[in-house]
């Protein structure tokens, strides 16, 4: 007769592994958890004793996995992510899907074309949540995700690429028609630059006046493209930005390109999910209609 799983450690201590081991921090993971920091440490030394193998390295500032620990970390891994589809399919919840974004990219890309996503899905209960931090996908119900940069973006996640980053200059008519064509130099000095997160004027400037030296003294700086994007409109300066997040505005000729160059850049917004056994049929209906509008 079967005496079940006797050799099983405890399921709490394997749950803090687990965390332990995305964030290769203990105060970070017991933050996730709600716990202390202590009663982090302590589980991870008593399923360390459990096991009689030492699982990470304490160094000074992070934590790193042994041999051991990073074969162990996948396998409890995969079978949380097999609990986890388990109790999905036994109590199916209602078509509801959480899409994790930037603030920047909900604005200018995702809410112009929510209603195209309504009228094709109206039996998904779409949240949109905006957000610039990384997300804990199992941690915070996100189901999918939007986010700049280059693969990989974590363990366990997969990624597809929705559209590669250009960068364009923008500036309102007026403006350009009042300071002149910021293309020569000695005019493109008379302009403030409106500055986001990405810090990308510096390698623009490079890249457009690659034989001059622009000692610009006009800056603007805001947290958000779109913050950005909002006070070139207003005539305040010239911004930088992806042309798929300003296609209304130059049908519009509220923004006009600044340089008639791109500037391309090795990085791109992507799909981000977790990978799971069976992928769940919203989360393949959400990820099918972003792609859809990109190559539309």
């Amino acid at each position: 007769m079967s005496l079940g799983f006797s050799e099983l450690p405890p399921l709490n201590a394997l749950k803090v592994f687990e965390a332990v081991t995305r964030h290769l921090n203990f105060r970070l993971a017991a933050e996730e958890l709600g716990v202390t920091q202590g009663a982090v440490a302590q589980q991870i030394r008593g399923l360390e004793a459990s096991l009689g193998l030492k699982l990470f390295d304490r160094l000074p500032r992070t934590l790193a996995l042994t041999g051991a620990g990073a074969g162990y970390a996948v396998s409890i891994r995969q079978a949380f992510e097999l609990i986890d589809e388990a109790t999905r399919t036994l109590r199916p919840e209602p078509n509801r899907l959480t899409l994790s974004v930037t603030p920047t990219f909900a604005s200018r890309w995702m809410l112009p074309r929510l209603p195209g996503f309504t009228a094709a899905w109206p039996d998904i209960d779409l949240r949109v949540l905006a957000s610039e931090r990384l997300v804990q996908f199992h941690h915070e119900g996100v189901d999918i995700a939007v986010r700049y940069g280059r693969p990989p973006f974590g363990a366990g996640l997969d990624a597809t690429l929705l559209f590669s980053q250009t960068v364009l200059a923008v500036v309102s008519p007026a403006l350009l028609e009042e300071l002149g064509d910021p293309a020569e130099s000695d005019n493109c000095l008379r302009y403030a630059l409106l500055h986001d997160g990405h810090h990308l004027w510096p390698a623009f400037l490079a890249f457009t006046f690659p034989h001059v030296s622009l000692h610009h003294q006009h800056h603007l700086r805001f947290n958000q493209t779109a913050l950005a994007l909002e006070a070139a409109i207003s005539g305040q300066g010239i911004a930088l930005t992806s042309p798929h997040f300003v296609q209304n505005d130059l049908a519009s000729r509220r923004l006009v390109p600044a340089f008639s160059q791109q500037m391309i850049m090795d990085a791109g917004w992507y799909l981000v999910w977790p990978r799971r056994p069976r992928e769940q049929a919203p989360v393949i209906a959400v990820r099918d209609w972003l792609l859809a509008q990109v190559s539309g």
